[in-house]
């Protein structure tokens, strides 16, 4: 074993993945630089197709963070975000998330004002110092954007392994001529998501919550016979 090897971070990859959630609040505390360029290395092993590497991030941090974060809360008091609408038989998955997270926060669901306070929280980053967005070419196709997503999925292990959260916010694409304008995003690349990235707050309750999942024969089926 080389001097490099031993060097190395060894880390459990079943313990990290299982570990990794959304967090909904973040401490203030800097991420240092060489945890986060650790990670988004790491993220670089992703695979893609033709090894296109389709993946293209925008890190705002700092000045811009905070100049970015300011945009996005003036342009939702002045427009409302329009939330991805999801066909009818998925929709139930979004409220029972909501209900769990909003739960966890003592929101209850007539709450209207509690909720849109939460809601807001959002474009806020949940307090992380550190926002990436997530884009995508727009001559690209679908094989392509599920690399995209092997490579956040990677990304996200990497920064739960170095004990930094994170949470993916798919809300932050509903301002995508704000996020252009602030980060000098290229028209031709799609803002796909957000990620916030940062030191999780542990008293805060949603970041106490863990969500189940579905068994495993609820999303494969396993042919082995006529």
């Amino acid at each position: 074993m080389t001097m490099a090897m031993e060097q190395q971070h060894h880390y459990d990859l079943e313990a990290t993945i299982r570990e990794r959630h959304s967090t909904r609040k973040f401490h203030s505390t800097p991420v240092p630089r060489a945890l986060l360029m650790e990670a988004l290395s790491l993220a670089q092993c992703a695979p893609s197709n033709s090894n296109i590497q389709p993946w293209h991030l925008f890190i705002a941090e700092g000045v811009r963070r905070d100049r970015l974060k300011e945009a996005l809360l003036a342009e939702c008091k002045r427009a409302p975000p329009t939330v991805p609408l999801l066909p009818e038989e998925f929709k139930h998955y979004r409220q029972e998330l909501g209900a769990k997270v909003y739960g966890s926060m003592g929101i209850a669901r007539e709450d209207k004002q509690g909720r849109a306070v939460a809601v807001m929280r959002n474009w806020e980053f949940f307090g992380a110092p550190v926002v990436a967005i997530v884009c995508l070419h727009q001559d690209l196709g679908w094989a392509d954007a599920m690399s995209v997503g092997m490579y956040v999925q990677t990304l996200l292990l990497g920064l739960t392994a170095r004990g930094l959260g994170s949470c993916c916010e798919v809300s932050l694409a509903a301002y995508p001529d704000i996020i252009r304008k602030e980060l000098g995003i290229p028209p031709e690349l799609v803002i796909i998501c957000g990620v916030a990235i940062g030191y999780t707050d542990f008293d805060f309750p949603a970041n106490r919550l863990r969500v189940e999942r579905a068994p495993v024969e609820h999303n494969v089926a396993i042919i082995d016979s006529d």
